[in-house]
Order: structure tokens, then sequence, then C-alpha cells
């Protein structure tokens, strides 16, 4: 009887402790700059979040390391529920997977608790380059090995490791740049400096819309709602090509199952919102959601995918 009275408590302890969290604000550490698309959508959710839980959720830019200075940071923060992570694929799938001695293993450190946004890249061209279409660059890439030039917001990067993708499925030979942000990367590119670049709807779309980039395709499996009119890469002539990008939030391995059962489903009731999906569509992001047991597989299987890309091209942070 003893034991059933303690066992009793205990089920009453854990249940006002899951109703009441949180009780203070919640920090959402960032590992990008503020400004970035990264912090962008960060920011959209904080505040979806912080409306459903009553409480602010404070976003913390922690740039560096190829992004995995938040990831450690959020790994070694207390394991109650009020630190957690901004997880985008190349600091939980690419990252790991290229940057040496890195501190933290994001798949025994960090646990899952929800997807956030599923969203393409985009492969364009520079206005000044007379390419119109996929076949065009690898055409003359083909014929001109090492003449053309491929930007990327950053060595470790989706653009980067999609890029070497493109590179090692076409047979072509183009030399990266790396450029620290996007940002730099779409000026270059408009300006003629790089000809090339594979970068994130988030930041190439408006540009693409106004015509001061050529969009030639997006890189994951089926158009994007953002730029419907072109065609996947894969569509465009290199089947099977596929290189999707994507956020979740993750918190130290050690925060109790309930309080990531809450904040899967208020994650997951945040972005199904009518709002949330307006605002995600506007910067070509789409929401996501589902189970963390379905978000650790999707950062497992990206994870092998990409390290055979970095190990096949010899990607490497200089």
């Amino acid at each position: 009887m003893k034991r059933g009275v303690i066992f009793a408590a205990a089920l009453l302890a854990f249940g006002a402790a899951a109703a009441d969290y949180p009780v203070r604000p919640i920090r959402m550490i960032v590992p990008q700059a503020p400004g970035s698309a990264s912090d962008t959508v960060a920011r959209l959710i904080a505040s979806a979040l912080a409306q459903q839980l009553k409480q602010q959720v404070v976003v913390d830019n922690r740039p560096g390391g190829a992004l995995m200075i938040g990831m450690e940071m959020t790994a070694r923060a207390a394991p109650d529920g009020y630190t957690i992570g901004y997880g985008p694929i190349g600091a939980l799938a690419i990252s790991p997977n290229i940057v040496r001695g890195v501190a933290v293993d994001v798949q025994k450190d960090l646990q899952p608790i929800a997807q956030t946004t599923t969203g393409h890249m985009l492969l364009a061209a520079s206005p000044t380059t007379p390419f119109k279409s996929v076949r065009d660059v690898i055409g003359y890439a083909k014929q001109n090995p090492g003449k053309l030039s491929n930007a990327s917001s950053g060595n470790g990067t989706p653009g980067h490791v999609g890029f070497e993708l493109f590179k090692y499925m076409t047979g072509t030979n183009i030399v990266h740049v790396p450029y620290k942000g996007g940002a730099a990367g779409i000026t270059d590119l408009i300006s003629g400096q790089v000809q090339l670049i594979m970068e994130s709807l988030n930041s190439i779309t408006p540009y693409a819309k106004a015509g001061r980039v050529r969009g030639l395709a997006v890189s994951g499996p089926r158009r994007s709602t953002a730029l419907p009119e072109l065609p996947t890469i894969a569509e465009a002539g290199v089947p099977g090509y596929e290189a999707t990008t994507w956020t979740g939030i993750v918190a130290p391995a050690g925060v109790p199952k309930f309080i990531v059962a809450k904040l899967n489903t208020e994650i997951n009731t945040a972005i199904a919102t009518p709002s949330l999906r307006e605002k995600f569509a506007a910067i070509g992001s789409e929401p996501a959601g589902g189970t963390p047991e379905q978000f650790g597989e999707l950062i497992r299987k990206d994870s092998a995918k990409w390290g055979e890309v970095v190990k096949r091209s010899g990607a490497k942070v200089d």
C-alpha cells in the first residue's frame, strides 16, 4: 500500500509539472546571426509559441563554428525545458560531417522536439550569363571545366554540399566560392563575379521574382509553391537529384519527456495556423510538423546522405 501511495503521489506531481510548464521565459538559441534566413523563421516560431505558452520565447543568436557553437550551447544547457535550440539542416546533418573536432554529438547530446519547416534551394544563374536552363549549365561546364564558379553562403552550408552533389551527379568541374552569408554571394552573382549559386528560397526568392538573378530550378523532390513555374533539378536534366532544406527544434538530451511532448504539441499547433503558414509561404518555406521520432529519423537519414557527399567531394571548412 505504501508503495502504491508513493507511486500515486509521483503521478500527481508529474501531472502538475506538465500542466504548469512553462512558468518562466524560454530561451531559443539560434546558431546564426540576426537577419539570416534561419533567424527570420526562428523568430516567427518563437513569436507563435510565446502566444500559445503565455511566456516569452527569447531568441538568443549564437553564430559561429559552422553553426556548432549554438548547438553546443544548447546541448550543455540545463535539461529543464527552458533552453531549446533552433536546428537547421546545416547544424544537425551537415556540419557534424564536415567540421573537425566538433565538441557535441547532435544525435546523442540533443533530442529532437519537432521538425518545423521544409524547403527548397534555388539553383540560379547570374543575369550576365547566357544560361537559361540547367542543361545549358551542364553543357557549358563540361566543355569548359573549371571556368564556372558557384557561390555559397559558406563552407558546410546546404548550398555548398547541395552543389557538390550536383557536380558529382553531372560530372562537372565548377569552382566553389564560399561567402560569409548568402547576401554577399547573391550580390556577386548579380554583378557577374560568380556565375552560379544554390541558395535557400528564404534568401533568394525576392531576387528571382524581381529578375535580378535568373532562377533555373529548385532542389527539392517537387516544385516549390513559391516559384511554381520553375522545374525541379531532377525534371530539368539531373534525374534522381534531391536536396531539401529543413529546420526543427531540439533540446538538451536530458529534458523530461513530458516537456518534449508538450513542446511538440505546441509547435505542431503553431505551424498549422493560417497566419504562420502565410508568413512561411512569403519567404519560400513550408510547414512540416510531426513527432520527435520522425524528426530524429530525418536527422539520421540526412546526416548519412550528406556525410557521403562530403566524403566524396572532400568538402571542408576552411
